[in-house]
């Protein structure tokens, strides 16, 4: 595609204003981030590992394993002490909550959950297992066995996801030409002073949660895109970062056009975390569709870049570009396509 702005449709509004942003600067804050640094710390993680090429792709935000007429898909998150010993219940929350948007991220639906959970003592493990317990009733994922000790000197939690999908997303198959849409449930709030971006937890019904992820796979079945991802501590530049190294692509992003609650700075709410979250590529004939499938659920939908050949991954507003970070010359998580 040419560097003309996107147009705009009755779906994909246009930018949030005429305000120029000072690209360079924000490149630099979102490259400083400290959930970029993290997901920076795979790459030789996986070169020490040197696992061998084979049908399952690492990199992506499950494990993909080809089973009959589909995908298995495998994955786990852990929790840093940090966040578990600030935030008990809702680290429980989100051991649920996170891997069910990696498998809505990969097109598929959540099977059943394990655990491992290190505590001092049960009542320390007490917030821990409540907010596990809420997150999978309200997303209505068992929770059917684990790991547990309560003779730890702290409180740490792993949780790992088995789901299936039918027709997969994938962060290796963006391709250039097309759009990258964003799509985040605005109806939130902080956990101050902490970047956690909470529209799940508080008060939305578990009916909500599960019709909003289940429409990942119906995008992916309706062959409406092939590839997303959840947008994770990395930001949602961060994210797209990961997206373009696997896919092998660049990106052009316009800032101003992320989905963006009133009063959140730009710049916090490029590196916040959200509870809903997701980038996704798609031909420019079928954003407006996709965007209207999420605007019909009250969430917020936007096409806010495209996939061009190269590797930089760039800002722009306007005429004003601003290179993030070239995946070629700077590898992130090493995983590139």
């Amino acid at each position: 595609m040419d560097g003309s702005p996107l147009a705009p449709t009755a779906a994909i509004p246009h930018r949030r204003s005429d305000r120029p942003i000072a690209l360079e600067a924000l490149a630099a804050t979102l490259r400083e981030a400290g959930g970029l640094a993290h997901k920076a710390d795979l790459a030789p993680l996986l070169q020490r590992l040197d696992l061998p090429a084979g049908p399952v792709r690492v990199g992506d935000d499950c494990a993909a394993i080809p089973d009959r007429d589909g995908w298995l898909l495998f994955a786990i998150e852990g929790f840093l002490g940090g966040f578990v010993s600030a935030l008990p219940w809702f680290a429980g929350w989100c051991g649920i909550m996170v891997n069910a948007s990696d498998i809505a991220a990969m097109g598929g639906r959540p099977l059943a959950v394990v655990d491992a959970l290190w505590s001092r003592d049960l009542d320390a493990a007490g917030p821990l297992l409540d907010g596990m317990r809420a997150a999978c009733t309200a997303y209505g994922i068992p929770l059917v066995g684990g790991h547990g000790n309560t003779r730890h000197d702290g409180e740490q939690l792993a949780v790992a996801i088995l789901g299936r999908s039918r027709a997969l997303l994938t962060s290796f198959d963006a391709a250039p030409g097309e759009l990258l849409l964003a799509a985040i449930d605005l109806r939130g709030a902080y956990h101050e002073p902490y970047p956690y971006w909470d529209a799940a937890s508080r008060g939305a019904s578990g009916d909500r949660l599960r019709r909003d992820l289940d429409l990942l796979p119906q995008l992916a079945e309706a062959g409406l895109c092939r590839a997303a991802k959840d947008i994770s501590m990395a930001g949602l530049v961060g994210t797209a970062l990961m997206l373009a190294e696997c896919s092998g692509v660049g990106l052009e992003i316009e800032p101003d056009r992320v989905p963006r609650p009133d009063g959140v700075p730009l710049e916090r709410w490029l590196t916040s975390f959200p509870s809903y979250g997701f980038l996704l590529t798609a031909r420019p004939d079928d954003a407006a569709a996709i965007a209207t499938l999420f605007h019909d659920r009250d969430i917020a939908c936007a096409a806010i870049g495209r996939c061009v050949a190269g590797s930089a991954v760039t800002l722009v507003d306007g005429d004003a570009r601003a290179l993030f970070q070239d995946h070629a010359r700077t590898v992130l998580m090493g995983c590139g396509a």
